[in-house]
């Protein structure tokens, strides 16, 4: 009797636990495509609006610079370019072209809106920062800086970061004793980049730069201290704004077709495995909310090629999910408890989706460092994607079909499509 009314009260437990699970991801999957004006006085935003457009889905701005110098060589047009690249784009997140046109041309492509002149200035300054004291004479130079890094401090204050190498912190020392209460100021071109009083002796080589009106502006700034002296002066001969290649409404319209295509996938699950298929389902509104909240969260620049990436990996996501049923109903025609066939199931699943998942995660590492532009992007998507897919399959798929059992309506061999004579 004891154990009915142990059996009753968890199958009364798991239930409730179901019913909130669904009602949980309903809500995410309502507020992740369709918004939430307001809640507790905060906008929840799609993720057609929270997910950062390239140029093809937004349009953006293009660049085409021209080196003033000549019989440049191939080597240092590709340092010039990697370097642009470290200024207009220091994460290697958004999709930023940067290629070379004819002999000493290259194109510069920005998604998004920007302040056209500071992109200009960023990208067209040789990077030749000097410390000067109140003497006017140079304390430091670009080459004694290890690295600059913009964030915000314990008071919310937008902040540079700048470590020095070994020699520059010995002259740095000096020059902080000499000029204690005195101001230091930091040119990068014989422009006027700040202007910091000396507030204590530095030794160790660390100092903080503050005065910046903003942390975006903090971050130019220290993305062109860091990535160093262009190695040739560039004129910008053309700039223009260019419109989204596919429209506007690209990316909703992308999202509206991919969520019907997905749609399609979860009936066909939940036709052919029955109740084991709308476990899946569910661990795969999951896994498409975990994504697309990542790249929003991450600030992933989502193109064409990255639209590509993403649906491959819900194709990898079902094909996993479809291995572990195969497996269990295998496991359930040798005559196997339910338990045990699903755990068996699950085991014997596990080596083949992690060999093929590994295998395209290596792939796509290959991609992202080798690639650039619309190749880097696929390969992030697909990093994303592969990595969260495994964990939905191994983990999440798992628990719900444990759970399904708890609950009991997945006691039966016949609930998993299999016949016993």
């Amino acid at each position: 009797m004891r154990n009915v009314r142990s059996n009753k009260s968890q199958k009364t437990k798991s239930t409730v636990i179901f019913i909130v699970l669904v009602c949980l991801v309903g809500l995410l999957a309502y507020s992740g495509f369709a918004g939430i004006k307001n809640i507790f006085g905060y906008r929840v935003k799609p993720f057609s609006e929270a997910i950062n457009r390239g140029l093809d889905l937004q349009g953006g701005i293009s660049v085409l610079e021209e080196i003033k110098a000549d019989n440049v060589d191939n080597d240092t047009i590709e340092r010039t370019i990697e370097m642009l690249s470290m200024r207009v784009n220091p994460d290697g997140v958004k999709e930023i072209s940067i290629q070379r046109e004819g002999k000493n041309k290259i194109r510069i492509e920005i998604p998004g809106e920007f302040d056209s002149k500071k992109v200009l200035d960023s990208i067209g300054k040789t990077g030749k920062l000097e410390f000067k004291g109140p003497d006017d004479k140079v304390i430091l130079t670009g080459s004694d800086v290890e690295n600059a890094t913009a964030y915000l401090d314990d008071m919310g204050n937008p902040t540079i970061g700048l470590e020095l190498k070994s020699e520059g912190t010995k002259k740095f020392a000096e020059a902080t004793k000499k000029f204690l209460n005195q101001p230091i100021s930091i040119y990068m071109d014989e422009e006027l980049l700040t202007s910091p009083t000396v507030q204590s002796v530095i030794t160790n080589g660390k100092a903080t730069i503050t005065g910046s009106k903003s942390l975006e502006e903090a971050k130019r700034q220290a993305n062109i201290i860091k990535s160093g002296a262009l190695p040739v002066t560039l004129e910008a001969v053309e700039f223009k704004t260019v419109g989204a290649t596919l429209g506007s409404n690209a990316l909703p319209l992308s999202m509206k077709a991919g969520a019907i295509g997905i749609s399609l996938i979860l009936l066909f699950m939940i036709i052919y495995y029955r109740r084991p298929g709308i476990m899946a389902s569910i661990a795969l509104i999951i896994y498409v909310i975990l994504v697309l909240g990542t790249f929003a969260a991450v600030g992933v620049t989502l193109t064409l090629s990255g639209i590509a990436g993403f649906l491959l990996t819900v194709g990898m996501a079902v094909d996993a999910n479809v291995l572990i049923f195969e497996r269990i109903k295998e496991e359930l025609k040798l005559g196997k408890s339910i338990k045990t066939a699903v755990d068996a199931g699950f085991n014997r699943a596990l080596s083949s989706i992690l060999d093929s998942n590994i295998t395209t995660i290596i792939a796509a590492i290959v991609l992202y460092y080798l690639g650039s532009g619309a190749v880097k992007g696929f390969a992030t998507t697909l990093m994303i994607g592969i990595i969260i897919s495994i964990f939905t399959a191994l983990t999440i798929t798992k628990a719900l079909i444990k759970l399904g059992m708890e609950m009991g309506i997945l006691n039966n061999v016949s609930h998993f499509g299999v016949k016993r004579g």
